[in-house]
């Protein structure tokens, strides 16, 4: 199976920075990754805590669609607590097809508790809200027949899409699972696809194999399939030229991040040693930063520790500068994304063929060269 790459972007920006800016950065970024030829770009939805600016991914993505050409555009994630599924469902077809069909529709119950507080949603209620709402915007895409459901925060009503999506029948959908398996299983249960966290610094994950089997698991209970190519994996990257020179590009702004936002902001705990946080990150396989050898050994632990899957997604941070996080991308898909896709496995061959051979084929040059000032007509 042959790797995918991508970005997921929160997007995070530290504090006192123009958000403005930030977010013509943010769209730049997006820009950049179609023209190095990636695969995908996911944009979160965020409310509160400073850090992350979006409040609406898909109108952020319909701004990227008409800067790009073929890299496609997805939501990582809508929360589907905090919107009716029909609104949900619409926004999502419009985006498809601005975009002309590069539209990638990513779900999820909604991360911060200071979010689902300011709308008056118990955090205990987001997870059962998610599955209420995925029932009724799956049939939403999916189905020709109206729909109705009533529930004790929403209510459908013989309700229809009147656009039908631009892809035909419809545009991905992925589940999001941050670090357990409701998500996989929730995936499972309408055979639709996934995207998981394999690394959070500071944050403990549950094993992606055992992620994997759930969604399976789940999909034998309820007569679906699921298909490992479309699941999404993502984890924080960061190469440079040398090992040396990524860890110290990076160290100064995770560790800001980390202390300012994971812990200070969104209240988890401190578990990362105070001016070690690259290196703990780095040692327990929650990052991938380093060289390009690095990023290849990380990318196949990934593989072989999840059975496989079909996109690899850099989680992507203001760790670094905005020229090194672009030439971290640039380094990626030059010399980390051949080693996966077997782009060079050809040339590599021709090579290894013509320098096994480059004895006898120099002898036959210079034996021609010979004939051919000897001949009659060489004067």
């Amino acid at each position: 199976m042959s790797l995918k790459f991508g970005a997921f972007m929160a997007p995070f920006h530290e504090l006192g920075e123009d958000p403005t800016a930030a977010l013509r950065f943010d769209l730049d970024l997006i820009e950049h990754l179609d023209e190095l030829g990636y695969d995908e770009a996911w944009i979160g939805e965020h409310h509160s805590g400073g850090w992350s600016l979006i409040a609406s991914p898909e109108l952020f993505l319909a701004a990227a669609s008409q800067r790009t050409r073929r890299i496609k555009l997805g939501t990582g994630v809508v929360s589907l607590p905090y919107h009716n599924p029909l609104s949900v469902a619409e926004r999502m077809v419009l985006l498809d097809h601005l975009s002309q069909g590069r539209a990638m529709f990513g779900m999820g119950a909604g991360i911060s508790p200071a979010d689902a507080h300011m709308m008056g949603i118990a955090p205990s209620d987001q997870r059962r809200m998610m599955a209420e709402s995925a029932e009724a915007v799956v049939a939403l895409l999916r189905g020709q027949e109206r729909v109705s459901m009533k529930t004790d925060w929403f209510e459908l009503r013989d309700a229809r899409v009147q656009l039908r999506p631009y892809t035909q029948p419809c545009f991905d959908m992925v589940v999001a699972s941050a670090g357990s398996e409701r998500g996989m299983r929730l995936a499972g249960q309408y055979g639709l696809g996934t995207l998981s966290f394999a690394g959070r610094p500071g944050m403990p994950d549950a094993p992606l194999d055992r992620m994997w089997a759930a969604a399976e698991d789940e999909a034998a209970r309820n007569g679906r399939t699921v298909d490992r190519a479309n699941w999404r994996i993502a984890i924080c990257v960061h190469v440079a030229d040398t090992r040396e020179e990524a860890l110290e590009q990076v160290r100064p702004g995770m560790r800001k991040w980390f202390r300012e936002y994971v812990v200070d902001t969104f209240g988890a705990p401190a578990n990362l040693t105070e001016g070690r946080e690259v290196d703990e990150a780095v040692e327990c396989g929650a990052v991938i930063i380093g060289s390009v050898e690095d990023a290849i050994e990380g990318i196949q632990r990934l593989i072989d520790q999840s059975g496989g899957f079909g996109t690899l997604l850099v989680n992507t941070h203001d760790w670094a500068t905005r020229g090194q996080v672009k030439r971290s991308f640039e380094l990626i898909r030059r010399h980390v994304v051949p080693h996966f896709t077997g782009s060079t496995d050809g040339l590599r061959e021709s090579q290894k063929w013509v320098s096994e051979r480059r004895g006898d084929l120099s002898a036959q040059a210079r034996e021609a060269s010979l004939a051919a000032k000897s001949a009659p007509d060489a004067k």
